[in-house]
């Protein structure tokens, strides 16, 4: 039997991420995931691309995987939201000495840099694939028999499957959810003018129209949500349709474009788990709560449970107490709870809020965003969420180690 301080079951981005960071203060784990991690490397596999919070890259940065990242992301200098392409609406621009709002990766860069520091680390053990046939969670500790027979054991169990996860489900824990009737089309273009290092939110009431950019200056990435009877249409889109489709959304401010990449559907949904604990069990990422792509927002809950439930461990671990123990899984508990309902709350209201149609709903949005912009405080604030720098932030978020 092999053992280990906690076993992970789900190799994607936080999975991988409460790995790295539990070995670079002494915690070994064992991730297992059934997908062979070479497949999720390609463009084919994974053709999103995320922003990372600044507070979220300092983290990943403190757990030295940073320096695998360095040069290939695009720093966010300034969003712009808009109603449609009316005039008016929202900039955040942080000042010219200031970290970026965020930086723009393509999610197998991330995987890739995430699983290499894996893969270097003194204690952690990666099991990929691999696929448990029966787990066990009591008062002795956590056991999982993987298909090939072999047979690992822990304190813990951490579950970061995503949305469909099994660990949730054996626990039986309750789960809010409902579908948005939308999907995202993601695709990556080119584009004549420079993007500027800016990334735009364009809200129609079909749906909400993403320009994230990428490296180099006349790359973005396209997030755009369309009604889910429409989204297997516009898939089948030639070439030069699809792009004409594009460019009249983005107001052609940045040119021509062409596509430049694969093209991949995506439902969208919201859920949020009742509780993300449970006997010798904590649930991360999408496991514990997915949200609307809206505000950038969802991979960096994730990366904030990794930081909090990290912290949590190895504080746990210098007082020598069981990490299975039920007062530390209670602080992981209080200490996400707020942040990741607030958010979800936010974006379900905001996905809401820009999907009711007509003149008299825009002008009461675009009344509301010039408030905003001409209330100082009000979007400072704004900006700090957007940089994931708000509330009690654990140790890993302000770039310190625990």
């Amino acid at each position: 039997m092999q053992r280990a301080d906690v076993i992970i079951l789900g190799g994607g981005l936080v999975g991988l991420t409460i790995a790295v960071a539990l070995d670079k203060h002494g915690l070994s784990s064992i991730v297992v995931d059934p997908v062979d991690p070479e497949k999720t490397l390609t463009p084919q596999y994974d053709g999103r691309a995320t922003a990372v919070a600044s507070a979220s890259w300092r983290m990943l940065d403190a757990i030295g995987v940073g320096d695998r990242l360095e040069g290939q992301g695009c720093p966010i200098r300034s969003i712009r939201v808009s109603d449609g392409l009316e005039p008016g609406g929202l900039q955040f621009e942080p000042a010219p000495d200031d970290d970026p709002l965020g930086i723009m990766f393509e999610n197998r860069l991330l995987r890739a840099a995430l699983r290499d520091s894996a893969m270097a680390a003194d204690n952690v053990t990666l099991v990929m694939p691999g696929r448990p046939a029966e787990v066990v969670r009591d008062g002795a500790g956590v056991r999982v028999a993987l298909d090939d027979s072999r047979l690992l054991a822990a304190p813990l169990l951490i579950g970061a499957e995503g949305r469909s996860s099994p660990s949730r489900e054996a626990a039986r824990i309750p789960v809010a959810r409902w579908n948005y009737d939308h999907a995202a089309i993601i695709v990556t273009i080119e584009h004549e003018l420079s993007h500027d290092e800016t990334a735009y939110e364009i809200f129609y009431p079909t749906g909400p129209f993403a320009i994230l950019p990428m490296l180099p200056g006349t790359r973005s990435a396209i997030v755009w949500s369309v009604p889910a009877r429409d989204a297997a249409a516009i898939l089948d889109l030639p070439e030069r349709a699809m792009a004409a489709e594009i460019e009249k959304r983005m107001g052609g401010f940045l040119g021509a474009i062409r596509m430049a990449g694969p093209r991949a559907s995506y439902p969208l949904g919201f859920h949020h788990a009742t509780t993300i604990t449970a006997e010798r069990l904590a649930l991360a990422g999408d496991a514990a709560h997915g949200i609307h792509p809206i505000a950038g927002q969802g991979l960096n809950l994730g990366f904030r449970d990794a930081a909090a439930l990290t912290q949590v461990l190895v504080e746990g671990a210098r007082l020598g107490m069981d990490l299975g123990d039920a007062q530390l899984l209670a602080r992981y508990q209080r200490w996400r709870s707020l942040d990741t309902f607030m958010v979800a709350a936010a974006t379900d209201g905001l996905t809401r809020l820009y999907g009711v149609p007509g003149r008299t709903a825009s002008a009461v949005r675009r009344f509301g965003m010039g408030a905003v912009q001409r209330i100082g405080p009000l979007k400072d604030r704004l900006m700090a969420e957007a940089r994931g720098e708000t509330g009690d932030l654990p140790l890993l978020l302000r770039g310190l180690p625990i």
